[in-house]
């Protein structure tokens, strides 16, 4: 039961209570015969969903109506501010909320974007730059395939050698942060080599893993859509994904949506026409949202959470270094946002025990999603502070003590 007890200051910072009310109940739960499920909470070191402040889940608690005043009000807040923390301008470009998963967003761009006689170049390293080939598979789209091995960032040179040869393609999509690894891959530069070799294509990025704690310049990338999701970087809860869009380049994708409920398009008219989705909106999730943008405002915007996020990449990364655990990727290519650790080189580790014994402290990791080497992976964003860090790395020797795994790692 110790092992549930700590009292932090991260805690207090996450659920906004009266310390000496949290004294008392955790007191409390040490001599009651079943710790109650929905006080205690385990920190959730992965690429999302990941834990929030109690406020922004506080604000689901009140039902709203998809035409009330308030929360038409919150959809206008929502836009405006995700504009604002892109850096962007609202003559140029506009915030189109979308239901559903990042993938919606991502198929909802691909989908609306991609002429229907076009043809789309897609850059991948990992699985979610794979996702987006499959996307554009299933809805019948043109593609040629850039994929670089996972364990390194997107080649600029290759990719510019496939635009100089291939004249016909009219949009290039990319990840920003893969987290299959952790991987940032080279936005800006590939965006400069799309502006001088196929200026008038569409280049997108999936940012989902990325927006709002990574400084991103849409000018001198040259952004045309970005997508993001709610349970990312913001620290709300999952049901919805919103693209960043340039408006002028949106509005010549007329007739090209292969989905109605997905059309990137219409849903902007929508929102033009009365300020509302045009099918039922996930309104407690945005209400949420609200909340969310409001906490990361106090924090200092974008800077303040790139910040944070960087500091417990450091810890992180000392603490693990000094166990011995080796990283999958290089620093030049390593992002703060989440980082794969190869497994231990020594007969006792076993994945499945590791996790579930770090779980059993409040801890949880990710399991890895690279094909060519065994790994897991940690997270560092979401309501989690230094503080945190330091925690999940004294759990992580302990788990190793308890496997009979010395330290450092050899």
């Amino acid at each position: 039961m110790a092992k549930f007890l700590r009292i932090s200051s991260n805690y207090l910072k996450k659920n906004s209570l009266n310390p000496s009310r949290v004294a008392s109940q955790w007191q409390g739960f040490a001599t009651a015969s079943s710790r109650p499920q929905d006080v205690i909470e385990k920190n959730l070191f992965t690429p999302g969903p990941l834990n929030t402040h109690a406020d922004t889940r506080a604000a689901m608690l009140q039902d709203f109506g998809s035409r009330d005043k308030e929360f038409i009000d919150c959809i206008k807040y929502i836009r405006t501010s995700l504009i604002s923390f892109a850096g962007l301008s609202p003559d140029k470009f506009t915030c189109i909320p979308m239901q559903g998963a990042g993938t919606m967003g991502v198929e909802s761009v691909i989908g609306t974007t991609v002429p229907r006689d076009g043809k789309m170049l897609i850059c991948t390293n990992g699985a979610y730059g794979d996702r987006i080939g499959q996307i554009a598979k299933v809805l019948g789209i043109n593609a040629v395939v850039h994929k670089d091995i996972e364990t390194e960032a997107t080649n600029v040179k290759k990719v510019e050698e496939v635009l100089k040869n291939d004249q016909s393609i009219t949009n290039i999509a990319m990840v920003h942060c893969e987290t299959t690894t952790g991987v940032f891959n080279p936005i800006e530069e590939v965006g400069q080599v799309v502006r001088q070799h196929a200026p008038n294509a569409a280049f997108f990025v999936d940012a989902m893993s990325s927006f709002a704690a990574v400084p991103i310049d849409f000018e001198k990338a040259g952004i045309d859509f970005l997508v993001s999701s709610a349970n990312k970087c913001t620290e709300g809860v999952p049901g919805f994904s919103f693209i960043l869009a340039n408006i002028e380049k949106l509005l010549k994708c007329e007739g090209n949506a292969r989905s109605l409920s997905l059309d990137a398009l219409g849903q902007y008219k929508g929102f033009l026409d009365n300020g509302q989705f045009r099918f039922t909106p996930p309104t407690h999730v945005l209400m949420a949202f609200r909340k969310a943008i409001e906490i990361q405002k106090e924090e200092g915007g974008v800077e303040g959470r790139s910040k944070r996020y960087q500091e417990n990449r450091k810890i992180l990364k000392a603490g693990m270094n000094e166990m011995g655990f080796k990283e999958l990727l290089k620093d030049s290519d390593q992002g703060y946002i989440i980082t794969s650790f190869y497994y231990p080189d020594h007969p006792n580790f076993d994945f499945e025990a590791f996790y579930k014994r770090l779980s059993e402290k409040g801890q949880v990791i990710y399991p890895g999603k690279v094909s060519q080497a065994a790994c897991f992976r940690i997270g560092n964003i979401g309501q989690l502070y230094p503080d945190d860090m330091i925690v999940l790395l004294k759990c992580i020797k302990e788990v190793c003590n308890e496997m009979n795994i010395p330290l450092p790692l050899a």
